[in-house]
């Protein structure tokens, strides 16, 4: 009797050291020996921390308090809301996050270290454009809607967001691989619009409709609610290189994520860009120096300008 309890003491014992150590070494750093932070965050910020992200951003646990961090939460929520936050500025169902997923961090077209990189030429534009004309640029284009006044609280609130996660990127970076879409390269005189429709019917009408208009999410891809012609989506190549790497977003129709052919991508992309979308007036002076795409959607001036010439 004696035995099996000084046996069962030591069992228990054993298994109360193993425990603790076990919890050690979980809550420890192996390399420094450091305390692990422990954060309740769920926010895409914080999810990034757990991947393989070259430069991961800081959490949101660790914006400031005071204004600067107000305005780095009002950032934040307006890239992911900006169609209801910004409505006043929006002209359709769209916001940041339709293509900048995730907050901008660590998925669809990342923005981590957007803000080091600018100012930066911008062919279409024709010239040098700081980070508030690219904002500005996606709220008439993509959002079909009009540009922030650039001193408004909104606008100074979505490049600090885009300040705060691009924090350990080093100063002085220029190009940002994780964010870098593969344009499609297929030839455009072979696209099908009528097999686009098809697979479109199959891998994309769960989410956006069968009109376009978005009936599952929201996100409508043509029709008034949409992005207008002006938009990089509304190119052939940027839309198919889109589509190929993130969509469809989940198993439909017997594809998977990631599953589509350039030459679906291609095909899809003609289709939904062959229907009617809100119009970008301003778009007859796109690429001034003559340097438009293959897949501009509309002539410009200076292409004009060539074409005469010929």
């Amino acid at each position: 009797m004696n035995k099996l309890f000084i046996s069962s003491v030591l069992a228990i014992v054993m298994t109360m050291v193993l425990g603790f150590s076990a919890l050690y070494l979980f809550v420890l750093d192996s390399k420094n020996q450091l305390p692990v932070k422990v954060s309740t965050d769920d926010s895409p910020v914080a999810q990034v921390e757990k991947s393989n992200h070259p430069y991961p951003p800081p959490s949101m646990d660790d914006v400031p308090e005071g204004e600067e961090g107000e305005l780095i939460k009002l950032g934040e929520k307006a890239h992911n809301e900006t169609n209801t936050v910004l409505d006043g500025y929006v002209g359709n169902t769209l916001s940041c996050a339709s293509c900048h997923a995730n907050g901008g961090v660590d998925s669809s077209l990342d923005l981590v270290g957007v803000s080091k990189t600018y100012p930066q030429y911008n062919s279409r534009a024709g010239r040098v454009v700081k980070l508030e004309d690219r904002i500005n640029g996606c709220f008439k284009r993509s959002m079909n809607g009009k540009p922030l006044p650039l001193d408004s609280k909104e606008m100074k609130a979505m490049v600090a967001y885009y300040s705060f996660i691009s924090t350990n990127v080093p100063d002085g970076t220029k190009e940002r691989p994780l964010a870098k879409l593969t344009k499609a390269e297929g030839d455009l005189a072979k696209v099908n619009i009528d097999e686009g429709r098809e697979t479109y019917n199959k891998a994309c009408i769960t989410c956006h409709g069968e009109d376009g208009s978005g009936a599952g999410t929201g996100l409508a891809l043509w029709g008034d609610k949409s992005y207008n012609i002006g938009a990089g989506m509304a190119r052939n190549r940027t839309a198919a290189g889109f589509i190929k790497e993130y969509m469809p977003k989940a198993p439909t129709g017997g594809y998977e994520p990631g599953s589509l052919t350039e030459e679906e991508a291609m095909n899809i992309a003609a289709y939904i860009n062959s229907m009617n979308r809100p119009d970008f007036p301003d778009k007859i002076k796109d690429w001034p120096k003559g340097d438009a795409p293959d897949d501009a959607a509309y002539e410009t001036l200076a292409s004009k300008k060539e074409t005469e010439k010929k």
